[in-house]
């Protein structure tokens, strides 16, 4: 709940509260027009106009947070433009993964954003500094007195080269926390508001960042709403914890071979997240395309792009099969004959596999991959589980199987994929890196 986030404050925008002008009319005509104020301030709250926000992204962008940025915003109702500040609007994310803008930025730079939005990674984070045209959007929206936001290496390199931290507390990546000291008064929140400029610290802190970012568009009960089916984590920043049942080695020759299949209306945060972390443990992740165009168009409308067609990493053998939810993509998974067959396959082989968020309901449950084993899925879809003895669990393991809950679990439910194959401390290292 928004409630909950984890975040300070630090000379809070204050709202001058409306005041009325004393009307010189009879009881009942003040009564009327009262009455018509009161009933014109909920129809103009009602019909408030679309939020707009710009994400620029660039060769080496964080795909996980600049993608559960993109992915939170619309969810809070957000009209968000993704703009490559490339000379393309496909764009080469960090760990392999590839994403397309909705445009470029240079289409965009005469256009009014209510925020103006900053993911990390290197060296996207160098390259958004380094454009001109960006740098003159972020100052127009600060002296028009518009919101910034920045995260990981973004308030450092950009926000604080640019000096629009100056005398303002903001937070980063912590291996930045000296240059960001240089220009701003550093602190650790895991999330900081000063004004107008919001800042964050990295992956793990992004989804208490946006949905921060949804309250200070939206208010605090659009937030709440939001942030309820993201499964968030109640504990931030304590140490990552799973449940695992029938514990078994899962084993792989010399890289694990990792397959995590896409389709149209899969769930980005979650297949991100999964890519993201377990190419930064070095595995070798296939990602896979469902149907007969590497290009798919996610839940939340990001456009990723796989790297095989799944007819093409059907050949292939894989130590673990992974599915991210998504409505959408979970039913086209559930479609498929043919990862079905390979589902099955992995199964019978006692070979791990697992999914996450819609995917455990309603592939793995109707497709019988589920039988004698516990798993979780997300809340709604709980019930369609047979067993659903083990459900409140946030990340779940039974022998080869793991599942998980959703969006706000997909960080950990990597992490355990580590875990499982690298072993506790391995995974933990990763955990501190990217701040989960």
């Amino acid at each position: 709940m928004a409630s909950s986030l984890c975040h300070s404050y630090f000379n809070p925008i204050s709202v001058t509260p409306f005041s009325s002008t004393k009307l010189h009319c009879s009881s009942s005509r003040r009564t009327s027009l009262l009455l018509n104020r009161r009933l014109f301030s909920v129809s103009a709250t009602m019909a408030s106009p679309t939020k707009k926000v710009l994400i620029p992204v660039a060769h080496g962008t964080e795909p996980f947070e600049a993608v559960v940025m993109i992915d939170v915003l619309r969810r809070g109702g957000a009209e968000v433009t993704v703009a490559s500040v490339e000379n393309q609007v496909g764009v080469d994310a960090c760990h392999g993964i590839k994403m397309v803008a909705d445009t470029l930025l240079s289409d965009v730079t005469d256009s009014v954003f209510d925020l103006i939005m900053l993911p990390g990674g290197l060296p996207g984070g160098e390259t958004l500094k380094n454009c001109k045209a960006l740098e003159n959007m972020v100052k127009k929206q600060e002296t028009d007195g518009r919101l910034n936001a920045a995260i990981c290496c973004a308030p450092a390199l950009a926000l604080g080269t640019w000096g629009l931290l100056e005398g303002k507390k903001a937070t980063c990546y912590p291996v930045f926390m000296e240059k960001l000291a240089t220009c701003a008064t550093a602190v650790e929140s895991r999330v900081e508001i000063d004004g107008r400029i919001v800042t964050s610290r990295g992956p793990g802190t992004t989804m208490e960042f946006s949905v921060t970012l949804v309250e200070q568009l939206f208010g605090k009960e659009k937030a709440a709403e939001v942030s309820g089916p993201l499964v968030m984590r109640p504990n931030p920043g304590d140490e990552y914890t799973i449940t695992e049942l029938n514990q078994m080695n899962w084993s792989f020759d010399s890289t694990p071979q990792i397959l995590v299949p896409i389709a149209d209306g899969s769930e980005e945060m979650e297949a991100v997240a999964i890519i993201d972390v377990l190419r930064r443990a070095k595995a070798n992740v296939v990602v896979a395309a469902l149907g007969n165009n590497l290009e798919v168009v996610a839940s939340r409308k990001v456009k990723l792009v796989a790297d095989v067609l799944l007819d093409e990493a059907e050949k292939n053998t894989y130590d673990l099969i992974v599915l991210p939810g998504g409505l959408g993509g979970a039913e086209a998974f559930a479609s498929s004959e043919k990862l079905v067959d390979m589902l099955k396959k992995q199964a019978e082989s006692n070979k791990p596999y697992g999914a996450i968020c819609a995917s455990p309901a309603l592939v793995f449950e109707p497709h019988g991959l589920l039988k004698g084993k516990k798993a979780t899925a997300f809340p709604a879809m709980c019930n369609k589980l047979s067993d659903q003895s083990h459900i409140e669990h946030r990340v779940l393991v039974d022998g080869n199987l793991i599942t998980s809950r959703g969006p706000g679990t997909s960080l950990e439910f990597a992490l355990a994929i580590v875990e499982k194959f690298y072993g506790r401390e391995k995974a933990l290292q990763l955990a501190k890196a990217t701040l989960v």
